[in-house]
């Protein structure tokens, strides 16, 4: 199975009475059995739920290794936007036109978004994990390391097999747990969940309209604005004030254009923006409005957004992106010594993992404009060098 690219982290996490994880794993799966029963399940159900359940390790061995999101914009995206993954969406588009004229009726969310991530997480459902789910649930709820995120989803999972939605035993999917053609987690699915074939179940293994009714339902649950864009493609002037570039500013594009901005075809879209350089000043530009944020909903890696939202103006037929000329970035190690560098400044980088994330990103930008370098967020050798 090639990597699933999307664990949706984002999700809303409740805050829970039990946390608790570790320790002997069978009495950890007993707590787990009471606390269906307590949800609704009957003893013959809870017993059957839980019957075989056993760690994996494969699961934890992924949860730790998810270096895919070291990659730079350029090189992920690359390497997951193929002329045949073009072309599937294409055709799918096609194939699926009427669900999508619901979806974007019903939901207003658009039918590139959804492709990109149907093609991203599942190569439009060819490739939808081998994990048992409910094992690999139960196996990152007992691991300490985010059992708040986990133990939920086991009660989920639970719910859905009460209901007739779920069997423990044969149910496969993702390694950190999600289910179906867009790879949700059970507890969207009990939230989001839609029938959209008619057939009396929520199947997001099975049924491609209900996978992507799924989706658009928990999109525009996120806050997805209908009719309006998420990205454009820009071009920049080289004298443009660099602090102002990132998530962190947002003005009017007609601001924007009077510093020199334009859109690479056509023109930029009326409302707010802000510009994102994934790989500093010198590569490519894009213009980024409020729908933008919305897919950090979907999946908290930047760099995943990022190629997501811009697969997704290519799927509506947008050109490929010109890549520009950018400066040398960082490797893995010397990300992680600039990340420990800028902590030991004061800034929240997050985890020191080679990362080049959000929390990183804003770091460097604000050292950058210290230091009187351009303040583009992207790290070079120079600012290396001068930390």
């Amino acid at each position: 199975m090639r990597p699933v690219f999307a664990l949706c982290l984002c999700l809303l996490v409740p805050t829970l009475a039990h946390a608790q994880c570790g320790g002997d794993f069978g009495g950890f799966v007993r707590d787990l059995k009471a606390e269906v029963r307590r949800n609704g399940l009957s003893a013959a159900q809870a017993d059957a739920f839980f019957a075989g359940v056993r760690q994996d390790a494969r699961v934890l061995k992924a949860d730790r290794s998810q270096g895919v999101f070291r990659k730079n914009f350029i090189e992920f995206s690359g390497a997951v936007i193929s002329q045949n993954r073009l072309s599937n969406g294409a055709k799918n588009a096609q194939k699926y036109d009427a669900v999508f004229d619901r979806i974007e009726r019903d939901y207003g969310v658009s039918r590139g978004v959804l492709l990109a991530f149907w093609a991203l997480e599942t190569d439009f459902g060819a490739v939808q994990g081998d994990f048992n789910t409910r094992d690999a649930l139960v196996t990152l709820a007992h691991d300490c390391r985010r059992p708040q995120l986990f133990r939920p989803q086991v009660l989920g999972a639970a719910e859905l097999f009460r209901r007739g939605d779920f069997d423990p035993k044969r149910n496969l999917g993702a390694w950190a747990g999600e289910i179906g053609q867009v790879q949700m987690l059970p507890e969207d699915i009990l939230r989001n969940g839609v029938d959209g074939d008619g057939d009396g179940h929520v199947n997001l293994k099975g049924s491609a309209p209900d996978a992507l009714m799924s989706g658009a339902k928990m999109i525009a649950g996120m806050g997805w604005r209908r009719g309006e864009p998420w990205m454009q493609e820009i071009t920049v002037p080289a004298g443009l004030d660099w602090a102002k570039t990132g998530l962190g500013t947002e003005l009017p594009t007609a601001d924007w254009a009077r510093m020199g901005v334009r859109a690479r075809s056509g023109n930029l879209a009326p409302g707010k923006g802000s510009i994102l350089l994934p790989m500093g000043r010198k590569g490519p530009a894009f213009m980024v409005y409020p729908n933008f944020r919305v897919l950090f909903n979907w999946n908290q890696s930047f760099v995943y957004v990022t190629t997501a939202a811009y697969f997704a103006t290519r799927l509506e037929g947008a050109p490929k992106f010109d890549p520009g000329r950018p400066e040398a970035g960082l490797s893995v190690e010397q990300m992680k010594v600039l990340q420990k560098k800028l902590a030991a400044r004061g800034h929240d980088v997050g985890p020191i993992d080679g990362i080049l994330g959000a929390r990183t990103r804003d770091a460097v930008q604000a050292e950058q404009a210290r230091r009187g370098l351009p303040a583009d967020a992207w790290p070079t050798r120079a600012l290396l060098d001068a930390l």
